[in-house]
């Protein structure tokens, strides 16, 4: 393994189903992901499962959170446990990690930030749902973390396309490497 991939993650992050459930799309954007994914394990290249997720009637969530408060009766009609099992298409393994966060950023609420020191990890290559999400917030704090950034603009996901077109095209580029799945040159 080279320098560049043993200090090199794939952050896998929100492909739970109760999120990417009703997904349009999904059987094709999860196979890019699983292909990602091949493609880091053919590399020795770390996989991180970031999930988000609350305890039974989500006692994390606070009134004053504008996006998760709306949801708040959908996390508490759902098991945690089902809510945050990552999506059987991309079958996370015993070796690879799985993290759990409380809010939106893969830092936030998650000892992310103590794995990807203990395995002197480096530089980090997203995938998430969504764009404006997960990914866009986690990007900006590694990027303040002073990580070095890649995007697999395939394995993101938004539902509104143009503002995940606007994100990789125009805002990502100043703080990540953005490419293609298909075009990851991994060394």
């Amino acid at each position: 393994m080279n320098n560049k991939t043993n200090h090199t993650a794939l952050l896998v992050m929100d492909m739970q189903h109760g999120i990417i459930a009703d997904l349009p799309g999904k059987e094709g954007f999860l196979k890019l992901v699983s292909q990602a994914i091949l493609k880091a394990r053919k590399n020795d290249i770390p996989i991180i499962f970031v999930r988000v997720g609350f305890r039974e009637k989500a006692p994390e969530i606070s009134a004053n959170n504008k996006l998760f408060s709306k949801a708040k009766e959908r996390f508490t009609t759902i098991s945690p446990k089902i809510f945050m099992q990552v999506d059987e298409m991309l079958a996370p393994r015993e070796e690879d990690i799985l993290v759990s966060k409380r809010r939106i950023s893969a830092f936030t609420g998650s000892d992310l930030e103590v794995i990807l020191r203990a395995k002197e990890i480096k530089h980090l290559v997203l995938a998430g749902v969504s764009t404006s999400g997960v990914v866009l917030s986690t990007l900006r704090e590694a990027a303040d973390k002073d990580y070095e950034l890649t995007v697999l603009e395939d394995c993101c996901f938004d539902k509104d396309q143009e503002v995940h077109r606007v994100l990789v095209e125009k805002v990502f580029p100043s703080q990540a490497s953005i490419t293609k799945t298909d075009d990851w040159i991994i060394g």
